[in-house]
């Protein structure tokens, strides 16, 4: 087995069965979707072929997520907590992370006298928008107007957002502020209705924000110039 993990593996405290917990965390959302089990193999194989690999306490056997259902988790990142005994594992999440069908395993709430079925909120309300933008896609153009515009092709989604970046420049002269943030709200709308026809995420322009973190305007655009 190739060895260019083994100094990450052996910082882990394995437990006296050689396991670890693994926590899997929804990268886009924030959102807690599952808790199991690594062995030193298990690990390895996730960061070499960036999914979800857990070791099945009840099967004594590897189980790579989402190998018999499609509900792979595509990883992201791993990080090692303070003590060095628990994993988390920031991941996309192809459907559904609990084997019930849920979202989350995480859907009992502790209610006045017993565990109520309470799904914990999701992520940003970016995230919520995009996911539902997402969801109507395959919709009917007569009932949804982001499956009518995405349907309607690229040309007729651009000219979209081309009309309401007019409509936010023009009440951005205004002095009141109610119609700047109408129109903002609308063109960030229309703004993902286009990535979500390019098959990319709001948190995608996210993460392109944070590589630019600490980094000056002046020289990120030189670079995409000299690019």
């Amino acid at each position: 087995m190739d060895s260019q993990y083994d100094k990450l593996l052996a910082a882990v405290h394995w437990n006296a069965q050689g396991l670890v917990p693994a926590i899997a965390q929804d990268a886009r959302s924030g959102q807690v979707l599952m808790l199991a089990w690594m062995n030193a193999e298990a690990l390895r194989l996730s960061l070499a072929e960036r999914r979800g690999i857990y070791w099945s306490r009840s099967r004594q056997a590897l189980w790579r997520k989402g190998e018999s259902s499609g509900h792979v988790q595509h990883l992201q990142s791993v990080h090692l907590d303070c003590d060095g005994d628990t994993l988390l594992l920031r991941v996309l999440q192809e459907g559904p992370a609990c084997h019930t069908g849920a979202d989350t395993c995480f859907f009992h709430a502790a209610g006045e006298q017993n565990w109520e079925d309470s799904v914990p909120p999701g992520g940003s309300v970016l995230d919520d928008l995009q996911a539902v933008i997402q969801q109507r896609r395959q919709a009917d153009p007569a009932q949804s107007y982001v499956a009518k515009l995405l349907q309607g092709g690229r040309d007729r989604i651009l000219k979209k957002v081309g009309e309401e970046a007019t409509e936010f420049l023009i009440a951005c002269k205004n002095p009141e502020t109610q119609p700047v943030l109408a129109e903002a709200a609308d063109l960030l709308f229309h703004l993902m209705v286009a990535l979500e026809e390019r098959d990319l995420h709001i948190d995608d322009v996210l993460g392109e924000l944070q590589r630019r973190e600490g980094l000056s305007g002046l020289v990120e655009k030189a670079s995409r110039k000299s690019a």
